[in-house]
């Protein structure tokens, strides 16, 4: 396929796999080169050869471990480019631990924070100010509806990442800057399979799709939403945790975590 007129250039973390290879898809379809950001790189050469070849966008990769200040660093210094800038930011990138606190291993808890915490805020503090000087651009951090409940370390990092996306959404109103918070359910990637989880007990119509997810994301954010629930069950499972009981909250969070460590 010829190249095609782009719209821009799209960073995308966790890019080869679940929501981050859906939003790569997304964002080639809709015309933006795009530059993947993940740690294999041999899927990192298959996605980029795949995204070039059908719609005809440029397609860079960084093989990046975002645990580490190398990986973060190497990503920074290509949001920070001005001479080819980037116009769209996911950050997506992301794991859990089936431990609990109290068990886990604290450097695998210590790489929780890095990925879903200092990353996406170093990420994002390193191409907004680029992008408000531009008065153009659109952030999406994916967060989850687990950052509304009591679920250990994992919703305790994506409630940061919610509230932050909720402030930055608030602080740029009136420019053309959009950040949003994407905070899914239950989405079938490899995310539980490769954090250990037991999911066989979660009813299917619980599950959701990434390209649905990633499709609702992008009209939301499009139309400045600061956050997108995608999927009318977390719709409402999500209204209940944010204005329910907090002890009942706390309750059902533990009850989330439990029911997923393997024996």
């Amino acid at each position: 396929m010829s190249t095609r007129s782009s719209s821009g250039y799209a960073l995308i973390t966790g890019a080869t796999a679940g929501i981050g290879a859906s939003f790569a898809q997304l964002l080639a379809e809709e015309g933006f080169n795009v530059v993947l950001v993940a740690r294999d790189k041999s899927r990192l050469d298959s996605t980029a050869d795949h995204l070039s070849k059908t719609y005809g966008v440029t397609c860079e990769v960084i093989q990046a471990d975002l645990s580490t200040d190398e990986g973060v660093s190497r990503t920074e210094r290509r949001l920070m480019s001005l001479s080819e800038p980037i116009n769209v930011l996911i950050n997506n990138a992301g794991f859990g631990i089936n431990k609990s606190f109290l068990l886990s291993d604290i450097e695998a808890e210590k790489q929780l924070l890095e990925v879903l915490v200092q990353t996406p805020m170093r990420l994002m503090h390193a191409v907004m100010p680029i992008m408000k000087s531009e008065n153009s651009g659109t952030v999406i951090n994916v967060s989850s509806v687990a950052g509304w409940i009591a679920g250990g370390t994992y919703s305790a990092a994506k409630s940061y990442l919610t509230v932050l996306s909720e402030s930055l959404h608030t602080e740029l109103r009136g420019t053309n800057v959009q950040v949003t918070a994407l905070c899914p359910g239950f989405t079938r990637t490899e995310f539980h399979q490769r954090g250990r989880m037991k999911m066989q007990a979660l009813p299917s119509f619980m599950w959701l799709k990434s390209e649905d997810v990633v499709a609702q994301a992008w009209k939301d954010s499009q139309k400045g939403k600061a956050l997108s629930v995608p999927g009318w069950q977390y719709v409402i499972l999500s209204f209940i945790t944010r204005f329910g009981p907090r002890p009942m909250i706390r309750k059902i969070g533990m009850n989330v975590r439990v029911r997923q460590r393997q024996k």
